[in-house]
């Protein structure tokens, strides 16, 4: 449902914004830019943003140094906009602002999204979370901080316009924005491509000590807190690892475990075609997208993944069959 922003604003004098847990780049583009276009467009409103700690390379983001990551006491706000968040959950520490706001309003492209808002603004087909914020402003306002925020996120979710979410109109909608005099190339290379040593490191680790399973049809990575530990990593540096295991040639999908606590695991599942993840993950309590998602399970990892692969298989058998027929 397409929503006009002055109409949601109208009348309101606080305005609270927030995302998902561990904020990837859509989450912060969105968040972000969304927050510039306020303070710039609409000064009489008075606009915060709440998220957990940002990865270092989206700090080039104008903005970000003011991204509180706690609740002040006693703060309610007129308006809460969760953005690239699919159900309440995931919202994180600052789900009670959502809840004790008079108002609130979902932004999002997550297939999985409940709709838990007043307003929802959920289109699963969009690229990101960020497109969908460039189509609630005028284009003409756009300023160039907002343009860099935006960007930063619609080039993150399409793994830099390369995965099937990147429509034409996702590409004109990049166009747009560059014309805005951003630097796209540096947002590019600085928030997406650029790897700490830590960061290689893992990711070293988690591809050397990868396995293919089901007749190879599958990759999968486990890595466990005494790496982490090792590596002195943070769950920031684990992000991207899922998608090098994705390009592993022949495989239909891959799965990434990254153990947060003995016996809990952050599954991040990425596909190629066949498989829909979000179906696998919104089955054992996670969500996301039909290429992309993620859920966090209990259990070994030997009992994560053979549930996992055992829903997988279905789907493969599944579609196997129609190839027959």
């Amino acid at each position: 449902m397409m929503i006009e922003l002055k109409d949601i604003l109208e009348g309101k004098r606080s305005v609270a914004l927030g995302g998902h847990v561990r904020p990837d780049g859509d989450c912060v583009g969105s968040c972000m830019g969304l927050y510039l276009y306020l303070k710039e467009q609409y000064p009489q409103i008075s606009a915060d943003v709440y998220l957990e700690e940002i990865p270092e390379a989206y700090r080039m983001i104008q903005g970000t140094d003011e991204v509180k990551t706690q609740i002040p006491e006693g703060k309610v706000y007129d308006l809460f906009i969760a953005l690239d968040c699919g159900d309440i959950k995931r919202l994180g520490f600052s789900a009670p602002l959502f809840s004790q706001a008079e108002a609130s309003l979902c932004i999002d492209h997550h297939v999985s999204n409940e709709a838990f808002a007043d307003d929802n603004y959920v289109e699963p087909d969009a690229s990101s979370t960020s497109e969908l914020v460039y189509t609630l402003l005028d284009p003409e306002k756009i300023s160039k901080p907002v343009a860099e925020a935006l960007y930063m996120g619609i080039a993150h979710d399409t793994g830099v316009f390369q995965y099937s979410c990147t429509s034409p109109e996702t590409m004109e909608i990049a166009a747009a924005l560059m014309r805005k005099g951003i630097n796209g190339s540096e947002i590019i290379d600085k928030t997406y491509y650029a790897k700490t040593y830590i960061q290689n490191q893992i990711l070293g680790r988690a591809l050397l000590e990868s396995m293919l399973i089901m007749d190879k049809r599958c990759i999968v990575s486990v890595i466990r807190k005494r790496s982490m530990e090792f590596f002195q990593a943070q769950p920031a540096d684990l992000e991207g690892i899922v998608s090098q295991l994705r390009q592993t040639k022949g495989v239909e999908v891959a799965i990434f475990l990254h153990e947060t606590e003995p016996q809990t695991f952050k599954v991040s599942l990425r596909s190629k075609g066949k498989v829909d993840v979000s179906v696998i993950a919104r089955h054992f309590g996670g969500g996301g997208h039909v290429r992309a998602a993620g859920v966090t399970m209990k259990g070994s990892s030997h009992d994560v993944i053979n549930n996992i692969t055992a829903r997988i298989a279905l789907q493969l058998d599944h579609c196997e069959d129609q190839d027959k027929k």
